[in-house]
């Protein structure tokens, strides 16, 4: 990207918010992930089919941070008046094609603050909440320009074993959440 380009995160927002997760109010995308980041509110859902297995989706070629990196099945920003509940049915319809009425039991499960950068390109600095909840039907319909692949992983084997499934980059709040998961 040329530097007199405008990356679509800059016409976003995300909730500025403090250690314990209150609103300092909104700040732009780009600029809560450029330079050292600002801290600010994001969720990671994790989806499990009835026999122990999570879903990865693995991030499109085209994110600007963690592309081509495996990640829990979806992974955002709510927006401002939006619960963490309401920000995850969003995302996970637009990313997966995946609605409300296939999965049961969306629940926040913990939450947890993390800062990491990636290469030269930017940084995450969050308070993440993690929601899971059961897929009772698997029909996907993934959005490309969000989704590169899918794949089905026995979560324990995943949180025993990590060093097993190396090949796959994991992103590193996915990594932190199944980590904080086993404990």
């Amino acid at each position: 990207m040329s530097a007199d380009e405008t990356h679509k995160n800059a016409e976003q927002d995300v909730i500025a918010v403090d250690a314990d997760d209150n609103e300092q109010g909104l700040v732009n995308r780009l600029d809560a992930h450029t330079g050292d980041g600002i801290r600010h509110r994001a969720f990671t859902a994790l989806l499990f089919d009835g026999d122990g297995n999570v879903l990865l989706a693995q991030r499109a070629p085209e994110k600007r941070l963690w592309n081509t990196f495996w990640d829990g099945t979806v992974a955002s920003h709510p927006r401002e008046g939006q619960t963490q509940e309401e920000a995850t049915e969003i995302r996970l319809e637009e990313e997966l094609g995946v609605t409300p009425d296939q999965y049961e039991n969306l629940r926040v499960t913990d939450r947890f603050e993390y800062k990491r950068y990636f290469e030269n390109a930017g940084v995450e600095h969050e308070v993440c909440t993690v929601l899971q909840a059961t897929l009772t039907d698997t029909t996907l319909d993934p959005d490309p320009e969000e989704v590169a692949g899918l794949l089905w992983v026995p979560y324990e084997r995943l949180q025993e074993n990590p060093e097993q499934y190396r090949q796959l980059r994991l992103c590193p709040w996915f990594e932190i959440a199944m980590r904080r998961d086993s404990e």
